[in-house]
């Protein structure tokens, strides 16, 4: 079939379809391409749509190589399928689907059960998109707390944490007009540091953010040492300054690989804690989890009672409807695996994190920082001898092979170290990591053979720095 020479504008280039391959349009033909910033004017066949959309996607990168994400990139089929049966109902309108509202709470009763709060039964929690609206609810708890407790006019409203936490604690605090107080790294410390981070708190704290797992370099943040801390600070001063865990990932971990360290409702200083059930809890995006220690770290007042489609539903959420897909996937995942299952998921994983940084390691060429054994992540950079390439050449030269690695600076005050990070996930195989390694190990003599870090030549281009 000879092409159509359509027009050459941005929207409307020449477009050629093998008829085999595609399934002709009577009105607008295959031979261009449908406009990509106006609706067309007519419609296309469903098979047409699909296929131009299906083969747009397919320049996106493999998600099962991207070794950058945290976010689970393999379910089991019945997941799938179980997550296509709830795609339309919408998990707001607990009245009309009440299997699903229930399915919600069990597994807020099954995380406050794992997570050790003192009653799982008075627990309070809910589902979120994710773990950054988990954490602006937490943060929402803890500003309307201070408020009751501290209602001097005027007074500014602060939260501490470490200078390695996610962004969405930067959005809290800029969307609700708080106070970031940030502790910097230093040194070979990666993260928070506990009589730092108490030194930073005074009357107008709301509370303090403890990270288990940073994304940085996958190391956990020392909580119990954390509270410790805080309890000194309340005995000298009189301050009861709260503590909020930010286990994205390490929650849904630490329970099944380090059961005995405290971390979660086993420290009464902690209040709230979090976690994204779509990364170690297994589940595609997104669902994440916000949970409570008692009604009391959860002002009622924040707590939205509204008569919708018929019922009475007590909703706290930043999103309102949204599909209930992933948190059936969810309840599926805690189901099927229980704990002896997700310990044996997590330990495989752990177990690909550790060698393969140990065959990293091996290849003479990086120094490592952390090396799974905490989350099944690990951060490394260039050893003190390397001076032909940088973390930045080696991320774009494995990106030619397909595994997206991401290379980046570490913040305030370690701006001097570059690193790269691998995040190992459930179907990350230890075959995949060996093909992973001997990839990254072919590469080595070209990048040796340079003469420096490319990266200087793109800063010389543009001045832009790490």
């Amino acid at each position: 079939m000879p092409l159509h020479q359509g027009p050459e504008t941005p929207d409307e280039r020449p477009l050629s379809v093998n008829p085999f391959f595609g399934e002709a349009n009577p009105v607008a033909g295959m031979t261009e391409a449908p406009p990509k910033h106006r609706l067309p004017d007519t419609p296309l066949p469903p098979s047409t749509a699909y296929q131009l959309v299906h083969d747009e996607l397919m320049l996106d990168g493999n998600s099962r190589l991207n070794l950058a994400t945290f976010v689970t990139t393999w379910m089991e089929p019945q997941a799938g399928i179980l997550m296509g049966e709830c795609r339309d109902k919408n998990m707001i309108d607990k009245d009309e689907y009440p299997r699903t509202a229930e399915l919600e709470r069990r597994c807020v009763a099954m995380l406050a059960d794992l997570w050790n709060a003192p009653d799982p039964s008075t627990a309070v929690g809910c589902s979120t998109t994710g773990s950054s609206e988990a954490c602006m609810l937490a943060g929402m708890a803890f500003k309307r707390r201070w408020s009751k407790r501290n209602p001097t006019p005027g007074a500014r409203p602060n939260l501490v944490m470490g200078i390695n936490v996610q962004v969405c604690w930067d959005k809290f605090c800029n969307f609700w007009e708080v106070e970031p107080r940030l502790v910097p790294m230093e040194g070979d410390r990666f993260h928070l540091d506990p009589q730092a981070a108490a030194a930073l708190c005074d009357e107008n704290t709301i509370g303090v953010v403890g990270i288990l797992g940073s994304t940085f370099d996958g190391s956990y943040e020392p909580i119990a040492e954390l509270c410790a801390a805080l309890d000194g600070l309340q005995e000298r001063t009189g301050l009861d300054i709260p503590v909020h865990v930010d286990g994205a990932s390490g929650a849904m971990v630490a329970p099944f690989l380090d059961p005995e360290l405290a971390w979660d409702f086993r420290l009464p200083r902690v209040a709230s804690i979090n976690t994204s059930g779509h990364k170690y809890g297994l589940v595609y995006p997104g669902v994440g989890w916000a949970l409570w220690r008692d009604k009391e770290a959860l002002p009622e007042e924040l707590v939205f009672r509204v008569n919708y489609l018929g019922g009475d539903m007590p909703t706290f959420a930043l999103n309102f409807s949204r599909p209930g897909a992933q948190v059936v996937a969810q309840y599926y995942t805690l189901l099927r695996l229980g704990r002896e299952g997700y310990r044996a998921v997590q330990q495989s994983t752990r177990d690909v994190a550790l060698r393969l940084a140990e065959r990293v390691e091996a290849l003479g060429d990086f120094r490592l920082l952390t090396r799974g054994d905490q989350l099944p992540v690990f951060a490394f950079t260039t050893g003190p001898d390397v001076t032909a390439y940088d973390v930045f050449d080696v991320s774009r030269r494995l990106r030619e092979s397909g595994w997206l690695v991401p290379a980046y600076t570490f913040p305030p005050n370690r701006e001097d170290l570059s690193v790269l990070r691998v995040v190992c996930r459930n179907g990350f195989s230890a075959d995949l990591a060996e093909l992973f390694v001997e990839d990254l190990r072919r590469l080595l003599p070209e990048l040796r053979r340079q003469t420096h870090p490319l990266t200087r030549d793109k800063e010389a281009a543009t001045g832009f720095h790490h």
